[in-house]
């Protein structure tokens, strides 16, 4: 008797090696598999703006990186938080943010470079898409990627199309191609629920991202080695009951991240891989068991 609905996933035609160079950008769960990667012996840069959720902020960040364009103290991407005096950009994570606008734009610039040097020598970029809701500012309606908690009243609220999402990957996606010919690229949708908007807004926003990412794959020539991988049916249909969620009863429990991971080695790893990847997994959880007891005796001296 089958208890779930299975999601048929052909294995991929071309395969990720072990120890491969692979950017992941975008949702929180690209975190999550990034984090995977790493402990697989993947040489794995892990969403280095911070977590982006939406797919204009993902490319943007991506475009601005390749075309090296620096930050400046004068950049309107930048904004100092009056009350409490810290500087932020609008366009990164608040782990980049700081009490010295120097010091931040040094931290945005350095990592913009970086991005740029791993994306021309990187084999697999994954991108997860998590909403197609924007924020915008009234004043200038420059997109911003993060509010960092500023008041509402700053923002106006859009919905991307899957038309403009299309538009603007593929425009990316030719850039990409130019710079690195070789890279291979995966795209997911997170099966993270973003309760904030309401869940029929949720439902609609994860629609237009399927629609979307199956509209750039599907539009590709037979040149080009882009792919999608399923992780969002995975959740919604394979693992639908809450015993798969976390606490939070949002996003997905440490088994159904497992679950997903396997999925997606079953997809993209030969066996030669999949025995490395366990290898280096064993590895890093002996690693963390001894630190865990190195801990526990210094703390009982």
């Amino acid at each position: 008797m089958e208890l779930m609905t299975r999601i048929d996933i052909p294995a991929s035609e071309w395969k990720i090696p072990a120890g491969a160079k692979v950017l992941l950008v975008g949702s929180c769960f690209a975190d999550e598999i990034g984090e995977k990667m790493v402990r697989g012996g993947f040489e794995a840069t892990v969403n280095p703006f911070g977590t982006l959720y939406n797919p204009a902020s993902i490319a943007g960040s991506l475009l601005r990186s390749i075309s090296e364009r620096e930050y400046t103290p004068d950049s309107p991407e930048l904004i100092q938080d009056e009350m409490e005096g810290i500087w932020h950009s609008w366009m990164h994570h608040s782990v980049f943010s700081s009490r010295n606008r120097s010091s931040l734009i040094e931290k945005v610039n350095v990592t913009m470079r970086e991005v740029a040097h791993f994306l021309r020598e990187a084999d697999v970029l994954i991108v997860t898409f998590g909403t197609a809701i924007i924020y915008r500012l009234k004043e200038t309606g420059m997109l911003v990627a993060n509010c960092h908690k500023q008041p509402d009243s700053l923002f106006v609220r859009e919905r991307m199309s899957s038309y403009d999402i299309v538009d603007q990957w593929q425009m990316l996606l030719q850039l990409l191609e130019s710079v690195n010919p070789k890279l291979k690229i995966i795209f997911t949708v997170s099966p993270i629920r973003h309760k904030r908007d309401g869940y029929h807004v949720n439902q609609v926003s994860k629609g237009i991202l399927l629609q979307a990412t199956d509209e750039i794959v599907n539009s590709k020539s037979s040149d080009h080695q882009w792919d999608y991988f399923p992780s969002y049916e995975i959740m919604m249909d394979e693992l639908r009951d809450y015993r798969f969620y976390a606490d939070d009863m949002i996003h997905p429990s440490a088994k159904a991240v497992e679950y997903i991971w396997q999925r997606f080695q079953d997809t993209y790893f030969d066996n030669r891989t999949k025995d490395v990847v366990a290898k280096a997994e064993k590895v890093w959880r002996q690693h963390q068991h001894r630190q865990i007891v190195n801990s526990n005796l210094s703390n009982s001296k």
